[in-house]
């Protein structure tokens, strides 16, 4: 990892009984950087290099993936929802001595990131959102071609063990595939071996299996409960929020993304990126190209 991230350091912090862990590298603002499904931090080390020359950047491992720990899972999967990792890594900010700072996640990370914006809006001076349309939207308004790119959200949370014993059966090809499969070019070649390496240890034990699963599990049930009870309460994230999507990622797929984030922001801006899913690896420069002005605009 010390390839990925020079000068970095490593820092692991107990919340909540769960170990998490996090690389912390650069100077300035406090910017949280939040991986999502199937990687880990590092995930960032494309960006990083530059995001840490104007910013302290605090890129974590979700509870459940890399580093961090697996806590069991409950009847509500609530363990796994996206405001318990939310609460892990507000937690973790606060230990650092961060009580404001700016958040930028993609994929599950993003999920979490606009659940600490509406949960935790005295911590958040902006959210960055990269290649998602909140939960809500996703299970609400499902279309067949949106359903077979994300064929994943139905599979991963079905009852255990179901996607377990089949995923265990060979899980690097799964991950593999999974990764090629929402790029832009349908390969690997976006991905540094260094990269794929940590992605690939991480994903093939049984406990980040079932830990993933869990996630999904949540997000059928808990995460979309809590979305739907803000919506009923027309509760809106307040701070400054950028969507990024790749316009051959997933939002690609809806009605379109920024109205759907104008539902639910009250200030949101926002652009497509040429790539797939993975916009931090396949396409850098144009996303620091887009996230650079924002974040430094409101930084804390």
């Amino acid at each position: 990892m010390g390839n990925l991230f020079p000068g970095t350091v490593e820092h692991r912090q107990k919340i909540a009984g769960v170990e998490i862990f996090a690389r912390i590298g650069g100077s300035g603002p406090p910017l949280l950087l939040v991986h999502g499904f199937p990687q880990t931090h590092a995930m960032w080390h494309r960006i990083a290099p530059e995001l840490m020359r104007h910013f302290t950047c605090v890129m974590p491992d979700l509870r459940g993936y890399g580093y961090s720990g697996c806590p069991p899972n409950d009847a509500g999967n609530e363990a796994y929802s996206k405001r318990a990792m939310a609460n892990d890594l507000a937690g973790l900010m606060q230990a650092l001595g961060h009580a404001r700072f700016a958040v930028a996640g993609h994929d599950r990370g993003a999920r979490v990131g606009y659940r600490m914006a509406l949960d935790h809006p005295q911590a958040v001076t902006s959210l960055t959102v990269l290649d998602i349309v909140p939960t809500h939207a996703m299970w609400h308004n499902f279309t067949v071609k949106l359903a077979m790119k994300t064929y994943h959200w139905l599979f991963l949370a079905q009852p255990h063990p179901l996607p377990e014993m089949l995923i265990e059966q060979n899980p690097v090809g799964y991950l593999d595939y999974t990764l090629a499969s929402w790029t832009k070019s349908k390969d690997l070649s976006a991905f540094s071996e260094e990269a794929l390496a940590e992605y690939r240890l991480h994903y093939a034990t049984p406990d980040h299996i079932h830990a993933t699963c869990n996630d999904y599990r949540a997000g059928a049930t808990a995460d979309l409960a809590a979305d739907e009870a803000d919506r009923k309460a027309g509760r809106r994230i307040g701070c400054p929020t950028l969507a990024l999507w790749g316009n051959a990622g997933i939002p690609g797929e809806t009605d379109g993304p920024l109205d759907t984030w104008r539902e639910w922001c009250t200030s949101v801006e926002g652009r497509e990126i040429e790539s797939g899913h993975f916009l931090a690896e396949e396409n850098p420069e144009e996303t620091l190209a887009a996230l650079l002005p924002f974040l430094r605009s409101h930084a804390a």
